[in-house]
C-alpha cells in the first residue's frame, strides 16, 4: 500500500495512526522476525535500558516538588522579570510510541523511531529529536527511524542529515522527488547509516534493524503500515486521502 500524505490532516489524526502503527510493529517483530532471546516492546525510549529507568523512577519515590517542602508556590507569589518568553509543546509528542528491542537478559539493543509533526514544529523539538537519536547510538543502542514528512525549514534535507550532521561531515542530499526519509543506523565504533528516500505514493523499504555489529532483521514496515491502515475507521481514511485533493 503506498504512502498517504499525513501532512494533509491534523497532528492527531496521525498520532492515533502512530499509535497503531507502533503496536503493530512490535507485534510483528515479536510474532515472527526477532529471534528467540529478543523481544519488543512498546513505550518511551531513552540512551538507557527500560529496565534502569524504572528502576530509577522506583528509588526516587517521587513525583516532583509540590511547594510544600518551604519552596514558594508560583500561583502565590508569580516570579518576576523584565521579560517572560512562551513556546507552545506539541502534546503528542510526549504521549508517541516508540519500539523499544530489548534481549532476554534486559539489554536495550534497538529503538524504532516515527517522526511525528510535532518533531518538527520548532527548533526545540527537532533538536531534542536529533539529541535522543544521538544519545542512542552513543549509548551502543541501534536506531531504525521513519520520518514520512516533508522536510521543514529546520531540516531541510531530512531527519537523517539532521541526525548525521551530529555524527560526522559526510554530505547528503535529498532527492528533490523523495522528500521523506527511513532510515537505519548501526551503532558501532564507527557509526553507519542506510538511507533510503522515499515519496507519497512509494512502498516502504524494509530496512535492517540492527541487533548488533553482525546481526539484523528486515523491519516490517510495509505489512504494518497495510494492518493498521486497514484498521483505520473509514471516516479518517476517506480524510486522509481526500482532504485538500
Amino acid at each position: 500500500m503506498p504512502i498517504h500524505d499525513w501532512s494533509r490532516v491534523d497532528a492527531g489524526i496521525f498520532h492515533d495512526f502512530h499509535q497503531g502503527w507502533t503496536i503493530a510493529i512490535a507485534n510483528a517483530l515479536n510474532g515472527r522476525v526477532l529471534p528467540a532471546d529478543y523481544f519488543s516492546l512498546t513505550g518511551k525510549s531513552d540512551s538507557g535500558s527500560i529496565r534502569e529507568m524504572v528502576t530509577l523512577q522506583q528509588r526516587s519515590g517521587t513525583k516532583g516538588g509540590n511547594g510544600k517542602n518551604g519552596g514558594i508556590a508560583v500561583a502565590d507569589a508569580p516570579p518576576r522579570a523584565r521579560f517572560m518568553s512562551t513556546t507552545k509543546v506539541d502534546p503528542y509528542v510526549a504521549r508517541a510510541n516508540s519500539i523499544v528491542i530489548q534481549h532476554q537478559l534486559g539489554r536495550v539493543v534497538a529503538v524504532v523511531e516515527i517522526v511525528s509533526p510535532g518533531n518538527k514544529s520548532g527548533q526545540h523539538a527537532l533538536r531534542a529529536l536529533v539529541d535522543k537519536a544521538r544519545n542512542l547510538l552513543a549509548n551502543g543502542v541501534n536506531l531504525l527511524i521513519v520520518d514520512l514528512f516533508p522536510p521543514s525549514r529546520r531540516d531541510p534535507q531530512g531527519i537523517h542529515k539532521a541526525i548525521w550532521d551530529t555524527l560526522g561531515d559526510e554530505p547528503f542530499e535529498l532527492p528533490p522527488d523523495k522528500p521523506l526519509t527511513v532510515a537505519a543506523y548501526m551503532a558501532d565504533s564507527v557509526s553507519r547509516a542506510y538511507v533510503d528516500p522515499v515519496a507519497v505514493g512509494d512502498e516502504l523499504p524494509s530496512l535492517p534493524i540492527f541487533l548488533d555489529q553482525r546481526t539484523y532483521v528486515p523491519a516490517p514496515l510495509e505489512s504494518t503500515y497495510q494492518s493498521t491502515w486497514s484498521k483505520c475507521p473509514k471516516p479518517v481514511r476517506e480524510l486522509v486521502e481526500n482532504r485538500g485533493a
